[in-house]
């Protein structure tokens, strides 16, 4: 699976960063925004896209 944060809904909230159960986590709140910066750690258990309030993240078929 591919991680996409959609940089203009993300509202930096870190909600994907603490639920992420992957280590290290996928996530990391850079800035204003949450970025992908671990995306192979990625376990495709899709807490990260239920966690976001604003719809930011996407995992899509590679």
């Amino acid at each position: 699976m591919r991680v996409i944060v959609l940089e203009d809904k993300c509202s930096g909230c870190g909600d994907c960063v603490d639920v992420c159960p992957a280590e290290p986590c996928v996530f990391e709140l850079l800035g204003e925004k949450s970025r992908v910066l671990h995306e192979q750690e990625c376990i495709d258990c899709g807490s990260c896209e239920d966690a976001c309030p604003e719809e930011a993240i996407r995992l899509e078929e590679d």
